[in-house]
Protein backbone atom coordinates (compact mmCIF):
# COMPACT_ATOMS: atom_id res chain seq x y z
CA UNK A 1 0.00 0.00 0.00
CA UNK A 2 3.15 1.91 0.44
CA UNK A 3 4.71 1.28 -2.79
CA UNK A 4 0.55 2.38 -4.13
CA UNK A 5 1.14 5.58 -2.36
CA UNK A 6 4.32 6.57 -3.67
CA UNK A 7 3.10 6.25 -6.87
CA UNK A 8 0.41 8.21 -7.19
CA UNK A 9 2.61 10.87 -5.34
CA UNK A 10 5.58 10.40 -8.18
CA UNK A 11 2.89 10.64 -11.13
CA UNK A 12 1.41 14.26 -9.62
CA UNK A 13 4.39 15.73 -9.31
CA UNK A 14 5.45 14.28 -12.99
CA UNK A 15 2.37 15.73 -14.07
CA UNK A 16 2.59 19.16 -12.32
CA UNK A 17 5.99 19.68 -13.80
CA UNK A 18 5.06 18.92 -17.48
CA UNK A 19 2.09 21.15 -17.03
CA UNK A 20 4.32 24.02 -15.96
CA UNK A 21 6.90 23.81 -18.83
CA UNK A 22 3.82 23.57 -21.41
CA UNK A 23 2.70 26.99 -20.19
CA UNK A 24 3.47 30.75 -21.60
CA UNK A 25 5.88 33.09 -19.71
CA UNK A 26 4.06 35.66 -18.02
CA UNK A 27 4.64 39.00 -20.31
CA UNK A 28 6.99 41.65 -18.88
CA UNK A 29 5.69 45.33 -18.63
CA UNK A 30 7.83 48.42 -18.48
CA UNK A 31 5.46 49.97 -16.81
CA UNK A 32 5.52 50.79 -13.02
CA UNK A 33 2.87 48.87 -11.13
CA UNK A 34 0.46 51.45 -9.28
CA UNK A 35 0.46 50.94 -5.45
CA UNK A 36 -2.76 51.45 -3.97
CA UNK A 37 -3.22 52.46 -0.30
CA UNK A 38 -4.27 48.93 0.67
CA UNK A 39 -2.54 47.19 -1.86
CA UNK A 40 0.88 45.03 -1.57
CA UNK A 41 3.93 45.15 -4.16
CA UNK A 42 3.44 41.54 -4.83
CA UNK A 43 -0.06 42.26 -6.62
CA UNK A 44 0.01 42.79 -10.39
CA UNK A 45 -1.30 45.94 -12.23
CA UNK A 46 -4.89 45.40 -13.97
CA UNK A 47 -5.38 44.52 -17.34
CA UNK A 48 -7.28 47.30 -18.77
CA UNK A 49 -9.27 45.58 -22.32
CA UNK A 50 -8.16 46.87 -25.46
CA UNK A 51 -9.87 49.16 -27.32
CA UNK A 52 -11.66 47.48 -30.36
CA UNK A 53 -12.06 50.98 -32.08
CA UNK A 54 -9.26 53.82 -30.93
CA UNK A 55 -10.36 56.12 -33.28
CA UNK A 56 -14.08 56.23 -31.92
CA UNK A 57 -13.18 57.01 -28.37
CA UNK A 58 -10.29 59.11 -28.10
CA UNK A 59 -11.25 62.58 -27.94
CA UNK A 60 -11.20 65.03 -30.75
CA UNK A 61 -7.67 66.72 -31.41
CA UNK A 62 -8.22 70.55 -30.72
CA UNK A 63 -6.55 72.70 -33.49
CA UNK A 64 -3.53 74.41 -32.85
CA UNK A 65 -3.58 77.65 -31.59
CA UNK A 66 -1.19 80.06 -33.61
CA UNK A 67 1.84 81.32 -32.08
CA UNK A 68 1.68 84.63 -30.35
CA UNK A 69 4.26 87.06 -31.78
CA UNK A 70 5.84 88.51 -28.61
CA UNK A 71 5.70 92.29 -29.73
CA UNK A 72 2.00 91.74 -30.43
CA UNK A 73 1.44 90.99 -26.69
CA UNK A 74 1.08 95.18 -26.01
CA UNK A 75 -2.88 96.40 -25.37
CA UNK A 76 -3.54 97.34 -28.60
CA UNK A 77 -4.76 100.97 -28.59
CA UNK A 78 -7.77 102.18 -31.03
CA UNK A 79 -7.49 103.85 -34.02
CA UNK A 80 -7.76 107.72 -33.83
CA UNK A 81 -9.06 109.37 -36.60
CA UNK A 82 -6.97 112.33 -37.86
CA UNK A 83 -10.52 113.89 -40.10
CA UNK A 84 -10.51 117.59 -39.57
CA UNK A 85 -14.30 117.74 -39.80
CA UNK A 86 -14.81 114.31 -37.72
CA UNK A 87 -12.77 115.65 -35.07
CA UNK A 88 -14.55 118.78 -35.16
CA UNK A 89 -18.15 116.69 -34.87
CA UNK A 90 -16.74 115.12 -31.97
CA UNK A 91 -15.57 117.68 -30.02
CA UNK A 92 -16.93 118.99 -27.18
CA UNK A 93 -19.99 121.48 -27.67
CA UNK A 94 -18.48 124.00 -26.00
CA UNK A 95 -15.07 123.82 -28.28
CA UNK A 96 -17.45 123.45 -30.85
CA UNK A 97 -19.52 126.74 -30.11
CA UNK A 98 -15.77 128.37 -29.93
CA UNK A 99 -14.92 127.24 -33.61
CA UNK A 100 -18.24 128.18 -34.86
CA UNK A 101 -18.04 131.44 -33.60
CA UNK A 102 -14.34 132.02 -35.02
CA UNK A 103 -15.89 130.50 -38.27
CA UNK A 104 -17.99 133.55 -38.53
CA UNK A 105 -15.55 135.93 -37.59
CA UNK A 106 -13.41 134.50 -40.65
CA UNK A 107 -16.58 134.94 -42.65
CA UNK A 108 -16.76 138.59 -41.80
CA UNK A 109 -13.35 139.18 -42.15
CA UNK A 110 -13.91 137.82 -45.76
CA UNK A 111 -16.71 140.07 -46.42
CA UNK A 112 -15.33 143.45 -45.31
CA UNK A 113 -12.13 142.56 -47.37
CA UNK A 114 -14.21 142.18 -50.74
CA UNK A 115 -16.62 144.79 -49.62
CA UNK A 116 -13.31 147.23 -49.53
CA UNK A 117 -11.86 146.15 -52.73
CA UNK A 118 -14.86 147.31 -54.16
CA UNK A 119 -15.67 149.98 -52.07
CA UNK A 120 -12.05 151.48 -52.41
CA UNK A 121 -11.83 151.32 -56.28
CA UNK A 122 -15.06 153.11 -56.71
CA UNK A 123 -13.79 155.74 -54.38
CA UNK A 124 -10.95 156.04 -55.71
CA UNK A 125 -11.90 156.11 -59.67
CA UNK A 126 -14.48 159.01 -58.59
CA UNK A 127 -12.22 160.91 -56.84
CA UNK A 128 -9.82 161.26 -59.89
CA UNK A 129 -13.03 161.77 -62.29
CA UNK A 130 -13.38 164.77 -60.05
CA UNK A 131 -9.91 166.38 -60.02
CA UNK A 132 -9.76 166.02 -63.92
CA UNK A 133 -12.62 168.09 -64.01
CA UNK A 134 -12.18 170.16 -61.63
CA UNK A 135 -8.68 170.77 -63.72
CA UNK A 136 -10.27 171.88 -67.32
CA UNK A 137 -11.38 174.40 -65.99
CA UNK A 138 -9.92 177.33 -64.50
CA UNK A 139 -12.73 178.98 -62.44
CA UNK A 140 -15.10 178.05 -59.16
CA UNK A 141 -17.52 175.30 -60.65
CA UNK A 142 -20.30 173.05 -59.44
CA UNK A 143 -18.88 169.38 -60.31
CA UNK A 144 -21.88 166.65 -60.79
CA UNK A 145 -22.10 163.92 -58.91
CA UNK A 146 -21.85 162.41 -54.86
CA UNK A 147 -17.70 162.72 -54.76
CA UNK A 148 -16.73 164.29 -51.66
CA UNK A 149 -14.65 166.50 -54.04
CA UNK A 150 -17.79 167.01 -56.05
CA UNK A 151 -19.83 168.13 -53.23
CA UNK A 152 -17.42 170.64 -51.83
CA UNK A 153 -17.02 172.13 -55.15
CA UNK A 154 -21.17 172.54 -54.94
CA UNK A 155 -20.95 174.01 -51.30
CA UNK A 156 -18.07 176.64 -52.67
CA UNK A 157 -20.86 177.69 -54.99
CA UNK A 158 -23.33 177.97 -53.12
CA UNK A 159 -21.31 180.02 -50.86
CA UNK A 160 -20.71 182.88 -53.10
CA UNK A 161 -23.74 182.60 -54.72
CA UNK A 162 -25.13 183.59 -51.35
CA UNK A 163 -23.32 186.86 -50.64
CA UNK A 164 -24.35 189.97 -50.90
CA UNK A 165 -23.74 192.47 -53.37
CA UNK A 166 -21.63 195.10 -51.38
CA UNK A 167 -18.93 192.11 -50.00
CA UNK A 168 -16.58 193.49 -46.58
CA UNK A 169 -13.90 191.81 -45.44
CA UNK A 170 -15.71 190.72 -42.10
CA UNK A 171 -18.26 188.73 -44.46
CA UNK A 172 -15.80 187.85 -46.38
CA UNK A 173 -14.19 186.10 -43.35
CA UNK A 174 -17.39 184.66 -42.36
CA UNK A 175 -17.89 182.96 -45.59
CA UNK A 176 -14.72 181.78 -45.54
CA UNK A 177 -15.50 180.14 -42.29
CA UNK A 178 -18.81 178.84 -43.44
CA UNK A 179 -17.63 177.05 -46.43
CA UNK A 180 -14.45 175.31 -44.15
CA UNK A 181 -17.10 174.48 -42.09
CA UNK A 182 -18.95 172.90 -44.62
CA UNK A 183 -16.01 171.08 -46.44
CA UNK A 184 -14.82 169.93 -43.13
CA UNK A 185 -18.55 168.06 -42.29
CA UNK A 186 -18.05 166.88 -46.59
CA UNK A 187 -14.49 165.18 -45.63
CA UNK A 188 -15.67 163.81 -42.05
CA UNK A 189 -18.42 161.94 -44.02
CA UNK A 190 -16.71 160.28 -47.01
CA UNK A 191 -14.28 159.08 -44.03
CA UNK A 192 -16.69 157.86 -42.07
CA UNK A 193 -18.09 155.94 -45.14
CA UNK A 194 -14.54 154.49 -45.49
CA UNK A 195 -14.03 153.65 -42.13
CA UNK A 196 -17.25 151.48 -41.94
CA UNK A 197 -16.38 147.23 -40.75
CA UNK A 198 -13.11 148.64 -39.90
CA UNK A 199 -14.31 148.59 -36.09
CA UNK A 200 -15.59 145.01 -36.40
CA UNK A 201 -11.62 144.21 -37.73
CA UNK A 202 -10.43 145.87 -35.04
CA UNK A 203 -12.36 143.94 -32.42
CA UNK A 204 -11.31 140.38 -34.62
CA UNK A 205 -8.23 140.73 -34.27
CA UNK A 206 -7.88 141.58 -30.75
CA UNK A 207 -10.45 139.60 -29.70
CA UNK A 208 -9.92 136.69 -31.84
CA UNK A 209 -6.97 134.97 -30.34
CA UNK A 210 -8.35 134.96 -26.98
CA UNK A 211 -11.56 133.35 -27.64
CA UNK A 212 -9.44 130.84 -29.60
CA UNK A 213 -7.35 130.38 -26.22
CA UNK A 214 -10.34 129.79 -24.46
CA UNK A 215 -11.14 126.78 -26.48
CA UNK A 216 -7.79 125.74 -26.09
CA UNK A 217 -7.91 125.82 -22.17
CA UNK A 218 -11.24 123.78 -22.55
CA UNK A 219 -9.90 121.43 -24.54
CA UNK A 220 -6.87 120.60 -22.70
CA UNK A 221 -9.57 120.51 -19.63
CA UNK A 222 -11.37 118.29 -21.22
CA UNK A 223 -8.32 116.06 -21.90
CA UNK A 224 -7.10 115.70 -18.79
CA UNK A 225 -10.85 114.26 -18.18
CA UNK A 226 -10.64 111.86 -19.91
CA UNK A 227 -7.69 110.45 -18.84
CA UNK A 228 -9.61 110.63 -15.33
CA UNK A 229 -12.31 108.65 -16.57
CA UNK A 230 -10.14 105.91 -18.33
CA UNK A 231 -7.44 106.04 -15.87
CA UNK A 232 -5.10 106.00 -18.47
CA UNK A 233 -2.35 108.18 -20.29
CA UNK A 234 -2.54 106.38 -23.70
CA UNK A 235 -1.93 108.84 -26.73
CA UNK A 236 -5.34 107.58 -28.08
CA UNK A 237 -7.12 109.36 -24.86
CA UNK A 238 -5.42 112.32 -24.93
CA UNK A 239 -4.70 113.61 -28.66
CA UNK A 240 -8.54 114.19 -29.65
CA UNK A 241 -8.48 116.66 -26.89
CA UNK A 242 -5.51 118.13 -27.09
CA UNK A 243 -6.03 117.87 -30.84
CA UNK A 244 -9.25 119.83 -30.89
CA UNK A 245 -7.89 122.35 -28.04
CA UNK A 246 -5.14 123.31 -31.17
CA UNK A 247 -7.49 123.57 -33.58
CA UNK A 248 -9.70 126.35 -31.73
CA UNK A 249 -6.23 128.17 -31.50
CA UNK A 250 -5.50 127.78 -35.26
CA UNK A 251 -9.12 128.76 -36.39
CA UNK A 252 -8.74 132.10 -33.70
CA UNK A 253 -5.42 133.00 -35.50
CA UNK A 254 -6.89 132.91 -39.00
CA UNK A 255 -9.48 135.37 -38.01
CA UNK A 256 -7.33 137.53 -36.21
CA UNK A 257 -4.18 137.71 -38.27
CA UNK A 258 -6.03 138.58 -41.37
CA UNK A 259 -8.33 140.82 -39.39
CA UNK A 260 -5.34 143.04 -38.22
CA UNK A 261 -3.84 143.22 -41.47
CA UNK A 262 -6.73 143.72 -43.13
CA UNK A 263 -7.09 147.14 -40.93
CA UNK A 264 -3.83 148.48 -41.49
CA UNK A 265 -4.17 148.56 -45.18
CA UNK A 266 -8.09 150.28 -44.91
CA UNK A 267 -6.28 152.94 -42.67
CA UNK A 268 -3.50 152.98 -45.22
CA UNK A 269 -6.07 153.58 -48.01
CA UNK A 270 -8.34 155.94 -45.99
CA UNK A 271 -4.75 157.79 -45.41
CA UNK A 272 -4.18 158.19 -49.40
CA UNK A 273 -7.77 158.85 -49.62
CA UNK A 274 -7.88 162.00 -47.71
CA UNK A 275 -4.68 163.28 -48.84
CA UNK A 276 -6.34 163.08 -52.45
CA UNK A 277 -8.95 164.81 -51.16
CA UNK A 278 -7.04 166.89 -48.98
CA UNK A 279 -5.11 168.54 -52.67
CA UNK A 280 -8.65 169.04 -54.52
CA UNK A 281 -9.94 170.72 -51.13
CA UNK A 282 -7.11 172.98 -51.30
CA UNK A 283 -7.59 174.10 -54.83
CA UNK A 284 -11.46 174.37 -54.08
CA UNK A 285 -9.97 177.08 -51.32
CA UNK A 286 -8.05 178.93 -53.56
CA UNK A 287 -10.19 179.61 -56.07
CA UNK A 288 -13.02 180.52 -53.90
CA UNK A 289 -10.83 183.23 -52.54
CA UNK A 290 -10.30 184.52 -56.10
CA UNK A 291 -13.49 184.82 -56.40
CA UNK A 292 -14.13 186.49 -53.13
CA UNK A 293 -11.15 188.83 -54.48
CA UNK A 294 -12.60 189.06 -57.46
CA UNK A 295 -16.18 190.39 -55.82
CA UNK A 296 -14.77 192.74 -53.17
CA UNK A 297 -12.82 194.23 -56.11
CA UNK A 298 -9.15 194.03 -55.78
Amino acid sequence: MVRHFVSALFFLLAGTAMAQEGASRPAVTTEAPVLGDGGTATEAAPVLPEATEPAALAPPAAEAAPVADPEDLSVAEPEVDTDLVNLVLKAHPVVQAVMGLLTLAVAAVLTVFLFKIVEFALAFARLRRARAALAADTGLVALAGQCPLALSSQAACDEVDGLSPGLTADLRASSSARLELALDRIEAGAVMRLRSGTGLLASIGAVGPFVGLFGTVFGIMNSFLAIAATKTTSLAVVAPGIAEALLATGIGLVAAVPAVLLYNAVMRRIGAYRHTLADGRAELLARFSREMDRRMGV
